[in-house]
């Protein structure tokens, strides 16, 4: 509990009648006695109002399954169901910076084409097939890829299927909506078409700098990665290799960072993302930070203890860690783990704290 917050109605009570008299009769002028909040408004240590949470995709599903014979994806815009932190009740967010929801996407649908300020990843949880179009490229989406759309980049998504076969798509929609909510800097437009036109090969971007290489005369000005799929199976080969050449960390196992090749910093201006590997029978040690994480459990079985709250996951499954909470991660079996959270926006302000 906040102790900060249960102690105010004993201070309110205790409050000489002068001073309540007092700040009556300034109230109407729209002014209020910093020090009645300053120990709310500049704790000692975080106090976030996040609590531990867990999605369980396998009780999810059905649910899914089922708004697919409720709404269109046309209708919907994008058919998502929003995984709301169960202490934000109403406001949309899975911490208090950041979005999270699982959108569907049916054999022969198309979220129609749009754009917004707000920048976007889809991680791929089930299925394959769809498609993302992105600024006029387009890419299929696999199991474990990890997807951006910038922001103010119109895209939509489709699914037409691999080879006459189709299936429903699942991916994790992780957005900054809440940060562009709190600087009420928001922006949104419909395209004219439902689909984009494709103007570039799939594959364009990451031939051109997924591979420590740049054209020579591009000059990219934009905050966000070039390369807007960061495929699965190049990333999980990394760790694999890794596992077998060097020793796990104690905290995190094998934790690598996505980058934008162009810079070395996140792939988004506002999130950063991870994948990590625990190998079978790791028992991670505590470790906190201040950016609250957001993580999909790709490959095997485990438990996250969250501050004292044991949480088993297995695949599909996302589960939030909120600011400055003690966290251990440990694995049954090998697992395979992505995550994002705020982490560039901290940085960029020099407020970002780890404790090990």
């Amino acid at each position: 509990m906040n102790t900060a917050v249960a102690n105010r109605p004993a201070q309110a009570a205790a409050r000489p009648p002068e001073r309540q008299d007092f700040y009556d009769r300034i109230k109407p002028l729209g002014l209020t006695p910093l020090w009645e909040e300053l120990h709310a408004l500049v704790p000692r240590e975080p106090q976030t109002p996040c609590v531990p949470a867990i999605w369980r995709y396998d009780e999810i599903r059905p649910f899914l399954m089922e708004s697919a014979a409720l709404i269109t994806a046309e209708e919907a815009v994008r058919r998502v169901l929003v995984l709301e932190n169960p202490a934000l009740p109403g406001r949309s967010s899975i911490t208090q910076s950041l979005y999270a929801g699982l959108q569907l996407i049916m054999p022969g649908e198309i979220a129609p084409s749009h754009r917004h300020v707000q920048s976007a990843l889809r991680f791929i949880v089930d299925g394959k097939g769809a498609y993302t179009t992105v600024g006029g490229e387009r890419t299929t989406m696999y199991p474990g890829d990890f997807i951006i759309t910038p922001s103010w980049a119109w895209h939509d998504h489709g699914n037409e299927g691999i080879g006459g076969s189709s299936e429903p798509v699942v991916w994790l929609d992780g957005l900054d909506i809440p940060m562009v909510r709190f600087f009420d800097a928001g922006f949104a437009e419909n395209d004219d078409a439902k689909a984009q036109k494709v103007a570039v090969p799939e594959g364009h971007s990451m031939a051109r700098f997924g591979h420590n290489m740049v054209p020579v005369k591009h000059d990219h000005q934009s905050p966000t990665s070039p390369i807007f799929n960061y495929s699965y199976a190049r990333s999980r080969e990394a760790l694999a290799t890794l596992q077998r050449q060097e020793a796990p960390d104690a905290w995190h196992g094998h934790k690598l960072r996505y980058i934008n090749p162009l810079t070395g910093g996140s792939p988004m201006p506002t999130i950063a993302t991870f994948l990590q590997l625990l190998p079978g029978g790791f028992a991670g040690k505590a470790h906190r930070q201040t950016d609250g994480a957001v993580y999909s459990v790709v490959e095997g079985h485990g438990t996250a203890d969250i501050g004292g709250q044991r949480l088993a996951f297995g695949p599909r499954d996302t589960f939030v860690v909120p600011s400055w909470a003690p966290l251990k991660l440990s694995a049954d079996d090998e697992v395979v783990l992505f995550s994002f959270s705020d982490r560039p926006v901290q940085q960029a302000m020099g407020i970002l704290r780890e404790a090990f």
